[in-house]
């Protein structure tokens, strides 16, 4: 049997996954009307977090964030068995993973973080992905448990926190584009194009193939070869800017953008890969 606290979305997804696989799953949310839906699906759905969790062989956390997982582990650790899994997929602080592991390792309590890049239609399908980081005896030995949850299971390491580490980083990209997403919107609206054009324009432009060249770029430290010179950059932002000045909402990213393009100019970069202004970063 296993137990899964937290049934919003996604933990409803995984519920109904788990469920479809043969698995016997106990679930529990603070608030219990969320959860009393799944016992339609077959899950024992419990009021009492610690009634759940007796006897499970794992406990998956799908909860908001790390007070929330703190709460909950203070109810569950005192009912839970010696041999119980504590899989955690709430998306938390780096730091809040690296004490957590620690503690209930000190306890002998088995602790794996295992955050996802994965909607609710993604975890009802077993698919998106799944990260792990940590000893990799854990890993191996939740390894079968843990990829048909998932399209992907990836390891980052040993070090107990990287995983929270990535998943935060994807998050930022992930918001970076839907920033800029508004700013193209926002943008063309200025210049009187319909933002449906933006459909278009991806049909035949697709930013994302560029990430990882870029990446490998402003990672290598070689920005004497431009392939996009920072001052033709910034000219095209000043073009941006100049035509947006009406733009409602403002434009969010891209004056910043200006602002550090500018402050590596003055230091001389002009005439490099514009992916110098990670520099400093790496």
């Amino acid at each position: 049997m296993i137990a899964f606290l937290g049934t919003g979305l996604l933990g409803s997804a995984f519920v109904r996954a788990a469920l479809g696989r043969g698995e016997k799953v106990h679930v529990w949310n603070r608030t219990l009307e969320k959860a009393a839906a799944l016992g339609k699906d077959g899950a024992a759905v419990f009021p009492l977090v610690a009634d759940a969790v007796r006897d499970a062989e794992r406990v998956h956390l799908v909860l908001s964030d790390d007070a929330a997982v703190e709460a909950v582990l203070r109810q569950v650790l005192p009912v839970i068995g010696k041999h119980t899994v504590i899989v955690d997929h709430t998306t938390t602080s780096v730091k809040g993973v690296a004490e957590r592991t620690a503690n209930l390792a000190a306890i002998a309590v088995t602790y794996q973080h295992a955050p996802v890049f994965m909607s609710p239609q993604n975890a009802l399908e077993s698919t998106g992905v799944m990260l792990t980081s940590g000893a990799k005896e854990i890993h191996d030995r939740l390894e079968k448990a843990l990829k048909p949850m998932t399209g992907k299971l990836v390891r980052f390491g040993d070090t107990p926190g990287r995983a929270a580490a990535m998943k935060l980083a994807g998050n930022l990209m992930l918001m970076a584009i839907t920033t800029g997403l508004t700013d193209m919107a926002a943008f063309l609206k200025a210049v009187d194009v319909p933002r449906s054009e933006i459909h278009t324009l991806f049909e035949h432009f697709n930013p994302g193939a560029s990430v990882v060249p870029r990446a490998k770029r402003m990672l290598s430290g070689e920005y004497e070869k431009p392939s996009w010179e920072l001052q033709t950059a910034r000219k095209d932002a000043r073009l941006i800017l100049s035509e947006a000045v009406e733009a409602q909402p403002a434009l969010a990213m891209v004056p910043h953008y200006a602002e550090v393009m500018d402050q590596w100019i003055s230091r001389g970069f002009a005439e490099h890969d514009w992916t110098v202004i990670g520099k400093d970063a790496l």
